[in-house]
């Protein structure tokens, strides 16, 4: 077992700063922390010129990169494609995304994830499955010809992923009595999202067990003075929330709002992340439908906004400069809270000892240095 320390960067540990500090890691995992002039004279030892080192970051909407859509290639190599692109701005666990398709693509998708898995692709942790459960009132980019109601079938389908851990995105309002109490009784995370739900249809839900939102103010029920709708039973709860930090989706006054009702540690940074990411294309269709990336949104011919350009490095920046927070709770909404949303924050997200080496260095700029995945430079 040969250990390696990192050196020369501050270390954030949980909600701990660490200066003159080396992370020691060993066979993938986080060994310990000491000060770095304790260090034993033949460890071999990796230098980094100052900035930050943080948590790799984790992405739980993805729904491409490097020129790959998920939904039009939903395969291995399709999963590889999209997560090389990913890392090369921090992202080291996410979830590939499907949007809303017919059954048999979602049991490809399926398939392909835990193929990947078990082949052991870098970064992948499980599938988000955003539909085709949704509200057509509140499609969005979605092809609202593919929705359709959950039943049994559907549950056991959407429940049958092996390995790693699965996000289904669903209209709650639209989600039959205990359909949604049998997703989570068959280990799957529920959130809602395309929703046209009442605050009293959310309350229905958590009590089914939905415990997230998905992309917090976009395609959903805004908060009003006697109609909280999803905006306002996501602020008066402890649902976890994800938000898109392009300053495109959410206006940065809605962005420091949000924060101020629900902290980092109920707050998740995702990209919403499309084959653009990672890649010089600028258009590309999603089920037919012709999206253009202009003026750093990505929007279909009638104007609607259709995922983002965004990686996870840019929205911690965003989260920083836009959201107003300092570095140590745009990291803990980048890492640690999608971990613990879906389940993986005993492994992941956190620089802790027994923990995955997955590790992001950052300049003094907050620009990419180098990324780690299990110890392994990526």
């Amino acid at each position: 077992m040969t250990e390696t320390a990192l050196v020369g960067a501050r270390i954030l540990a949980g909600e701990t700063w660490y200066d003159e500090h080396a992370l020691v890691m060993s066979s993938g995992r986080i060994e310990r922390l000491l000060l770095a002039k304790a260090l034993p004279d033949n460890m071999p030892v990796q230098k980094l010129d100052g900035g930050a080192l943080l948590p790799g970051f984790v992405d739980t909407q993805v729904n491409g990169g490097g020129g790959v859509l998920f939904n039009d290639e939903p395969s291995v190599d399709g999963i590889i494609a999209i997560a090389e692109a990913h890392r090369k701005f921090g992202t080291t666990a996410m979830l590939p995304t499907l949007i809303s398709d017919d059954l048999d693509v979602i049991a490809k998708a399926i398939g392909a994830v835990d193929d990947a898995i078990q082949a052991g692709v870098p970064g992948i942790v499980g599938i988000h499955i955003e539909g085709p459960f949704l509200n057509p009132g509140k499609h969005g980019i979605h092809d609202a010809g593919k929705f359709r109601s959950l039943d049994a079938d559907t549950v056991a389908l959407l429940s049958s992923l092996k390995h790693g851990r699965t996000l289904v995105t669903l209209a709650p309002e639209l989600a039959p009595e205990g359909a949604i109490a049998a997703l989570v009784a068959g280990g799957v995370v529920v959130a809602a999202g395309h929703s046209l739900a009442t605050y009293e249809d959310m309350q229905r839900a958590i009590r089914e067990g939905l415990s997230g939102v998905t992309h917090l103010f976009n395609a959903m029920t805004q908060m009003e003075s006697r109609a909280p709708g999803v905006v306002g039973a996501s602020m008066d709860s402890g649902l976890i929330c994800g938000i898109i930090a392009d300053g495109h989706h959410v206006h940065p006054a809605s962005l420091r709002a949000a924060y101020r009702a629900k902290g980092s540690k109920e707050l998740m940074l995702v990209t919403d992340a499309m084959p653009t990411v990672g890649s010089e294309i600028t258009s590309f269709t999603v089920g037919g439908t012709a999206v253009t990336a202009r003026e750093g949104m990505l929007r279909s011919d009638d104007g609607t906004l259709a995922g983002s350009v965004l990686d996870m490095t840019s929205a911690l920046r965003n989260c920083v400069a836009l959201m107003q927070v300092d570095l140590g709770s745009a990291s803990q909404m980048a890492s640690a809270t999608p971990a613990e949303f879906i389940g993986i924050g005993d492994a992941y997200g956190r620089i802790s000892e027994g923990h995955r080496a997955d590790l992001v260095h950052l300049d003094d700029r907050l620009n990419i240095q180098n990324v780690w995945i299990a110890g392994d430079m990526a």
